[in-house]
Order: structure tokens, then sequence, then C-alpha cells
């Protein structure tokens, strides 16, 4: 459950730093296509990104000068601990689940419904498009539909309407609509949602326009648009002739100082952007642990003295039955940390004991903790543990030192 918490908020700052970048560097631009592009790549690299991991390691000791008997990691999971109770991010967990429901069946509501308005209205097919006509539908576009109120092929002012609509049907604009609403449904509750699908249907709206006037007149066009103001449509899957502000599409047609070659240069910036995220969303620059399970030594050099610790020895420790009663001590005696629990920690405890000549175990330390109140769990567990079977160096019993780790898991 953490790490979904962990995707979502990786996800959801991606996301607003991609599109804070279109707003600040492309949306002014011109090159409609390519602004269409990176809007929706970005919000696909956004979803992605948190499941991208670079490795940059080096291998070095936690604790130098160490080399102790590693023993298998042992997991323990919240379910294993007793009793279980609501949490917070199990709340949480349960509305996002909810929003994500709810996302997904607004979708389908809206799908059936466009469904239910094409096969209620009249049809006419022409030049590979599907007009459907019904008094009560506005001029949109959904996939291969055309929407309109009336239809009457030799009306010279809904010639270009037609065109403006077979434009966003031969350019896709409902599949780039409904991939939006799909990753919607994943970071629901991001507010940067409505802005972003707002650019989206404008940059639609403007690569229609400038198709549409290469071949009618853009003083012609315009005085269309503002006779054809209309209230927007409460459908959101379907692309509306005047869904945006009419002024702001004049005024986008009417631009004189067109984006040019050079101001192409700006989607350089990109790379340094998008290195700087990979850089910091996807690179582990932690380093990698080494623990060797064995060490060669001379045997000559070997010589136990009286409180001499040992890190590897001929004969090793071993817990009396073995590893699964060593297994089977730790799942009867661990708890899960409430204070972990409800701040949703998890992580590897890295403990460091040592069993004396006698099997006592004793001196317990933390290597690495994660908090949370694990630490203090791992600790308390080590010192109740019970004797082990001692190491021996040439036949003599001697202290030697051991390494745990112990994962904490919450569960799914």
């Amino acid at each position: 459950m953490n790490q979904l918490f962990n995707y979502l908020w990786e996800a959801s700052l991606a996301l607003a730093l991609l599109y804070g970048f279109y707003r600040l560097f492309l949306a002014k631009l011109t090159f409609f296509s390519w602004n269409r592009t990176y809007l929706l790549s970005s919000v696909i690299f956004a979803l992605i990104l948190p499941f991208l991991s670079f490795k940059i390691s080096s291998s070095e000791q936690l604790v130098p000068g160490i080399f102790s008997y590693n023993l298998p990691e042992f997991q323990f999971g919240e379910n294993e601990s007793q009793g279980s109770t609501w949490t917070v991010l199990g709340i949480l967990f349960w509305v996002y689940v909810t929003g994500v429901a709810w996302k997904i069946g607004m979708l389908l509501f809206g799908l059936g419904l466009t469904a239910k308005r094409i096969i209620q209205s009249e049809k006419h097919h022409k030049d590979g498009f599907c007009i459907v006509v019904n008094p009560e539908l506005q001029p949109s576009s959904f996939l291969h539909y055309i929407f309109l109120p009336y239809y009457d092929e030799n009306d010279l002012d809904q010639k270009p309407i037609v065109h403006h609509e077979s434009v966003h049907v031969k350019k896709g604009h409902t599949l780039d609509l409904l991939l939006l609403h799909l990753c919607n449904a994943i970071l629901w509750f991001h507010p940067v949602w409505i802005f972003l699908e707002a650019s989206l249907r404008e940059v639609h709206e403007y690569e229609a326009d400038q198709e549409v006037t290469s071949t009618y007149p853009k003083t012609d066009y315009a005085k269309l648009l503002l006779g054809l103001l209309i209230t927007e449509s409460n459908n959101e899957l379907v692309n509306n002739f005047n869904h945006f502000q009419t002024k702001k599409r004049i005024q986008m047609m009417m631009k004189s100082n067109k984006s040019g070659g050079m101001q192409k240069s700006v989607f350089l910036l990109l790379i340094p952007f998008i290195a700087l995220m990979l850089g910091v969303f996807a690179c582990d620059s932690g380093t990698t642990e080494d623990f060797p399970e064995t060490l060669d030594i001379p045997m000559e050099t070997q010589i136990a003295t009286a409180d001499e610790i040992f890190d590897v020895v001929e004969d090793s420790p071993e817990f009396k039955g073995g590893m699964p009663e060593w297994s089977k001590f730790l799942s009867s005696t661990l708890h899960y940390p409430d204070q972990a629990k409800r701040m949703g920690i998890e992580g590897t405890v890295y403990v460091v004991f040592e069993i004396q000549k006698d099997g006592r175990v004793t001196n317990p330390e933390i290597l690495r903790g994660i908090g949370g109140g694990c630490d203090e769990e791992a600790l308390r567990v080590i010192r109740q543990s019970p004797d082990w079977i001692p190491g021996k160096q040439r036949g003599r019993e001697v202290a030697v030192r051991m390494r745990l780790p112990i994962r904490f898991k919450l569960s799914e």
C-alpha cells in the first residue's frame, strides 16, 4: 500500500512539473501538432516515470571493517502481527479506489450516452464520415461521427463547420480525449487535469481552425464563429465546434507572427529537463551493501584469544533447531509497531549482534534503521532470543558477530 502512495505522489509531482513546462515555454507557440504530442507524451511519461529505476551503485560496507555472518533476510508482514485496525493509509486507499471507480464509471456513462444519441439520430454517410443529425445536438465530433443539429449539403455556412469537425475526426482527437480520461482515472485527485484537458482541447481547436482557414477566408470564418456562439456541451467526450473561447481562437487565427523554425529550438529544452527528472525520480544513488558470506583467512592467523570476537570462524553459530526454528521464533515474537503502521513505514532494519562462547545473544546494535519504532522492535526481539549453539574456531567455542536483516512490510 505504501508503494502505491509513493507512486501516486511521484506521478502527481511529475505531471505538475511537465505541465508547468508546457505553460512556461510551449503554450504560446503555434506548433499545434508538436504541442499536442507533448501534452499526450507528458501524461504517459508522468505515469511510467515512477516505475523507472537506474542504479548508480558503489560497493561499500555499512560499517567499515565488519565482516559478520549474514543471516537470511527475515520478512515480517503486518498481517503476521497480532490484531488489525483501520489505519489512515487504509482509509485513503479505499477513498482512492472509490475515486478511480467513479472516474471509470463516468467515462463508461459518457460513452453509453454518446452511443444512445447516435442510435436515436438520423445518419448520413459522406466522404468516410458518418453525419449524425439531431436538433438537440451541437456541432461536434466523436470518433468518425460528426454531430449536427441539421444537415444541408448545399448550405455554404455549414461547409466550414463540417470541414472543421472532419479535421477532428481525421486527426483522431477523440482518441486523445479517451486516453486522457483513462489516465485521469489513475490520478483523479490531481487539480492539474482541469488545465491539462483545457490545453489539449484548445490545441485540438487550433489544429482544426488552422486547416479550415487554409482553404476558407479567415475573416468569414471568424464571423461564422461569432454567429454560432453556443453553450458548452455537457458530454466531455466530444470535440465541440465552439467549446472554447471564440475570442481566443480568433486571435490565434489572426496572429501574424506565427512561430518560426528557430522557435522550435525551445523544444530542445526538453532534453535537460527530462534528464533532470530522470535523475531525480529514477536514479538510485544508494550504495550496494557488501557483507560477504565467506572470507578466506589463513588458518595460522586465527588464534583465539579470551575476549576476541570473530567475524569468520570454522564452525558458525547455529540456532537450536536450525533456521526454521529461528524463523518461527521471529514470527511469534515480532510485532509491527503501531506508529510504523500509521505512518506507512516499510523497509529493512539491519541488526548486528554477538553470539558468546556460552551461546548467549548479546550487544545487539542497529546498523541501519527505518524508524517508526521498527528499530526498537528489532532490538527487543534479538534481546529475547534463546541461546544459540556457539561457533567454534580450531575446536574452541568463541564469540562470533552476526548480522540479520529484518524486512518490515505492510500488507497490500
